[in-house]
C-alpha cells in the first residue's frame, strides 16, 4: 500500500466517524425537540447557527488549513464536535439559545472536518490524474453520505433506546477514540501551502470556481429546503410514523444517496474526465433534477396518496441529486490548484453552507406557512437557479 493511499484511507476513516456523529446529532435534535412540542420553525431555528457558522468556518478554515495544514484543521473539527456533544448531555440546560450555541460549535466542527478531508484528496492525487481524482472524491463523499444516513438511524434508535442524554455520551466517547487514532496516523504536512497566503486570498479570483460555488449554494438549498425539517416532521406528524420509522427511512435514503454518489464515476463514464465534459454533465443532471420536486408537489396537490408519493419522490430525487453532488465535488477539486486547494475548497464550501442555511430556515418557515408542497416549490426554484448559474462553466474549461 502506498503512503498516499494509506493517508487517504485514514482521512476517509476519520471523516466516516465524524459524519456518523453529525448525522446522529441532527436526527436526535429534530425528533427530541419535536417530541417536546416545538413548532417546525422553532426546530429549524435550532440549526440556524449550525449553518451560519459553517459559512464563516469555510471562509476562515481554508486560510487556516493553508497555513497550518489540513491535518490540524481536521482534528480541530473533531475536538470541537466532542465539546458540542458534551454540551448537550445536561438536558436541564437545553433551552433554544443554549442548543443553538452547541449547534454553532457543531457547525464549525463539521465544516472544518469536511473541508479538510475533501481538500486532502487533492493533495494525495498526482497532478492531471483526473480519473483517479474523480474516483477518490466520489468514494469519499459517497461513503460519507452513507455514514450520515447510518447516523440518522443511529440517532433515532439511541433516542428510543437509551434517551437523549446517554446518546450524547456514547457519541462523544466514540469520536474521542477515533480522534486519537487519526491524530497518530496522519503526517503533519498534509495540505500546507508552500507560501503563507494572506486572508484576502480566500476569495476566489477564478471565474469557474465562482460560478460553481454560486450553483452549489442553490443546489444544496434545494435539498435542505424540504429534507431538513419538512420531511421528518411531515412523516411524524402527518403520516404518523414512529421515531424509529422516520430515522430508518431517512437513514436508508442517505445511505442509498451515498452509494449512488460513490458510484457516479462508473455510472457517468465521462471518458475524458475533462472539465468541459464534467460541466456539461452537471448542467444536464441539474435539468433532470428540476422536474422531480415539481412533480412531487403536483402529485400531492392532485390528492395522490401522500406516503407513496413522498417515499417514491424522495428515492428518485436522491439518485439524481447524488449524481449532481458528485459532479460538483469533482469539479471544485479539478478547478483548484494543488498549492491553493484548501483556500478554494474552503470558499466553495462556504457557498455550500450558505445554501444549507437558506434551505434549513426556509424548510421550517415554509412548512409552517405553506406545508410540504410549498417547500417542494421552493426546492424547484432553487434547482432552476443552480442550473442557470452552471451554464457559464462549459466555456470556462481551464482553472
Amino acid at each position: 500500500m502506498t503512503t498516499d493511499l494509506r493517508n487517504y484511507l485514514t482521512v476517509t476513516f476519520g471523516y466516516w466517524a465524524f459524519t456518523l456523529t453529525d448525522g446522529a446529532i441532527r436526527m436526535l435534535v429534530v425528533l427530541y425537540f419535536h417530541q417536546l412540542g416545538y413548532s417546525p420553525f422553532q426546530v429549524a431555528m435550532l440549526f440556524l447557527f449550525y449553518e451560519f457558522f459553517g459559512i464563516v468556518t469555510n471562509l476562515v478554515g481554508g486560510w487556516l488549513a493553508a497555513r497550518l495544514g489540513l491535518n490540524v484543521t481536521m482534528h480541530m473539527g473533531m475536538v470541537l464536535q466532542i465539546v458540542a456533544l458534551g454540551m448537550l448531555v445536561p438536558t436541564h440546560l437545553l433551552s433554544v439559545p443554549y442548543v443553538m450555541a452547541a449547534q454553532a460549535l457543531s457547525g464549525i466542527a463539521k465544516d472544518l472536518n469536511k473541508m479538510s478531508a475533501k481538500a486532502s484528496v487533492k493533495t494525495l492525487v498526482p497532478k492531471d490524474a483526473n480519473t483517479r481524482l474523480f474516483k477518490w472524491v466520489a468514494i469519499l463523499t459517497g461513503s460519507k453520505n452513507a455514514l450520515k444516513g447510518a447516523g440518522f438511524f443511529l440517532g433515532a434508535v439511541l433516542l428510543q433506546v437509551v434517551g437523549f442524554q446517554d446518546a450524547m455520551l456514547i457519541l462523544a466517547g466514540s469520536l474521542f477514540a477515533v480522534t486519537l487514532m487519526t491524530l497518530l496516523l496522519l503526517p503533519d504536512e498534509i495540505g500546507k501551502s508552500k507560501s503563507k497566503p494572506k486572508f484576502s486570498q480566500v476569495f476566489s479570483n477564478n471565474a469557474a470556481i465562482n460560478w460553481l460555488s454560486a450553483a452549489r449554494f442553490f443546489l444544496f438549498g434545494a435539498r435542505d429546503v424540504w429534507f431538513v425539517v419538512a420531511v421528518p416532521v411531515f412523516m411524524s406528524g402527518v403520516l404518523g410514523w414512529s421515531f424509529t420509522q422516520v430515522g430508518t427511512f431517512m437513514a436508508a435514503w442517505v445511505i442509498g444517496y451515498g452509494v449512488v454518489q460513490a458510484s457516479a464515476p462508473a455510472l457517468l463514464r465521462l471518458k475524458a474526465h475533462s472539465l468541459g465534459a464534467g460541466a456539461g454533465a452537471a448542467q444536464f443532471w441539474a435539468l433532470v433534477l428540476l422536474v422531480i420536486p415539481a412533480g412531487i408537489a403536483i402529485a400531492l396537490a392532485q390528492g395522490w396518496d401522500a406516503g407513496t408519493v413522498l417515499v417514491t419522490g424522495l428515492l428518485i430525487f436522491g439518485v439524481v441529486f447524488a449524481i449532481n453532488s458528485a459532479l460538483h465535488s469533482y469539479l471544485i477539486l479539478a478547478y483548484a490548484d494543488h498549492d491553493k486547494v484548501a483556500l478554494k475548497v474552503g470558499f466553495y464550501y462556504m457557498a455550500n453552507a450558505g445554501g444549507r442555511l437558506a434551505g434549513t430556515v426556509l424548510s421550517g418557515w415554509g412548512y409552517q406557512q405553506y406545508g410540504l408542497e410549498g417547500c417542494l416549490w421552493f426546492s424547484t426554484a432553487f434547482v432552476f437557479a443552480a442550473l442557470l448559474l452552471s451554464l457559464p462553466l462549459t466555456r470556462l474549461r481551464h482553472a
